[in-house]
């Protein structure tokens, strides 16, 4: 019989590959067939909104478009603030040493938490989960910068573009908008899997299970 202390050599690669191949077939979905898919959608109808801000001749949706991509700065600047006080808080707790004060009970008690549990698993484990969020902070951080270049270039009319086909400018600045989108999607998915991460902690059975949990939870919606 497997000693409890491996499971995490088989469980945690278990995980991380339902999720890596979820994702690996949501990309390939996105690249294929964007229409049957939320992201590609969305990526859609991006498209058209920049067309539509950007052929008024008159500025009148400027207004529009400037409180659109303000919503989005605030929403990724939620998110990076966050994240950057959870980072600081883990952190604070590996240094400290305070993290292994108040799991060190529960991992002496087998029935309670299933896995290594000794200090260097412990310290694996809490630098997961900063590595976690210290990603969904730089990502968070980079949709900022794109949503801030878009909400200058979707202000230009496309009459201003006199040497550039319009269907180029177009292609540009919905690139740029949705890069911005995609970093925060990016940033989204990594407070997703500091779940899984944390409730490693309590097992592999749970990160595991978590990670197969949340699998079937995005995958109907294709998120």
């Amino acid at each position: 019989m497997m000693d409890s202390s491996q499971l995490d050599f088989v469980l945690v690669p278990v995980g991380l590959a339902v999720m890596l191949g979820y994702h690996l077939w949501l990309l390939l979905r996105i690249r294929r067939r964007p229409e049957t898919t939320v992201i590609g959608i969305n990526a859609i109808n991006r498209r058209i909104w920049v067309r539509h801000i950007m052929e008024d001749p008159t500025g009148k949706h400027a207004v529009l478009a400037v409180q659109t991509m303000r919503n989005s700065i605030m929403a990724s600047t939620v998110l990076a603030s966050v994240a950057i006080t959870l980072s600081s808080l883990v952190a604070a707790l590996m240094a400290s040493g305070a993290a292994h004060g108040l799991l060190s009970s529960s991992t002496s008690n087998p029935n309670l938490v299933v896995g290594a549990g000794g200090d260097a698993a412990l310290a694996v484990k809490f630098f997961a989960i900063l590595v976690c969020f210290l990603v969904a902070f730089l990502l968070n951080v980079q949709s900022i910068r794109y949503y801030s270049h878009t909400g200058l270039l979707v202000n230009v009319p496309l009459a201003a573009h006199r040497r550039r086909p319009a269907r180029a400018v177009v292609r540009y600045v919905t690139g740029t908008l949705n890069r911005g989108f995609y970093f925060w999607s990016l940033g989204v998915r990594a407070y997703y899997f500091s779940c899984p991460v944390f409730l490693w902690l309590f097992g592999p059975g749970s990160e595991g299970a978590s990670m197969l949990e949340f699998a079937g939870i995005l995958s109907p919606g294709n998120a």
